[in-house]
């Protein structure tokens, strides 16, 4: 793509946000032998369909792991003007609390995009629900992923059983049923658990499986990979 020199001066810069705010502008670079898309918007929500959505959580993750963030590019006091009343993010990721994962970033997304719930071992509780129901309900997120990452620390941990301090033994038994299918496999544990919760959230909120039959809304699992910043959709 050729360069337009005019985006590197605030003026230009600021008009080009301004323009892409107002109307969609796709772009398309190539990197590495394939495309990765560049934000349809700045402006969040956008009466994309759930595979739309999903496919835009993709693209993203294709730029993060490609070290071409675009998100960073985007004028943040434009983005904080435009969410200071209401927030209309596109989707909602339940991740685990785990500090190496940095939903926004992962996903190449800024200010209002995503609705993030995290715990650790990236597990259903009813608080989590109310607040993914709510995101869902109130807010219109289209697609809904629920986000493990490798070497996940909970799940070692539920995994060995060991006496921990504290309320740390309270996450185990939203853990077991992962570790059962495992197999001793601590990333197979991982990536079950995944399913597992996104399962859970289809069947037990009667929120989120009314939206999902109304076609307002995909369910998805996924696991971010630490060494090389890409998640595994499903």
């Amino acid at each position: 793509m050729a360069e337009n020199t005019d985006l590197y001066t605030d003026s230009g810069r600021r008009s080009f946000l301004r323009s892409v705010l107002s109307s969609a502008v796709v772009g398309l670079a190539t990197q590495g032998g394939f495309e990765l898309a560049l934000p349809k918007k700045l402006s969040a929500q956008s009466n994309l369909t759930p595979d739309a959505a999903f496919q835009e959580l993709v693209a993203g993750n294709q730029r993060f792991a490609a070290n071409r963030l675009t998100s960073i590019e985007h004028d943040l006091n434009i983005l904080k003007e435009r969410t200071v009343g209401k927030q209309e993010p596109f989707a909602a990721v339940l991740s685990c609390a785990d500090s190496r994962v940095p939903v926004e970033l992962v996903f190449d997304q800024t200010i209002g995009h995503i609705f993030v719930t995290r715990v650790a071992g990236n597990i259903v509780t009813p608080e989590i629900t109310a607040s993914l129901e709510y995101g869902v309900a109130v807010l219109g997120v289209e697609i809904l992923l629920v986000l493990g990452h490798s070497s996940c620390g909970a799940v070692k941990a539920a995994m060995k059983a060991d006496a921990v301090p504290g309320q740390i033994s309270a996450l185990y038994p939203h853990l077991r049923k992962a570790v059962e299918q495992s197999n001793g496999d601590v990333e197979k544990a991982i990536e079950h658990n995944t399913k597992i919760q996104a399962e859970l959230l289809r069947t037990s909120s009667t929120v989120i499986r009314d939206a999902v039959k109304a076609g307002k809304l995909k369910v998805a699992a996924g696991v971010y990979e630490l060494t090389t910043g890409r998640v595994t959709l499903s």
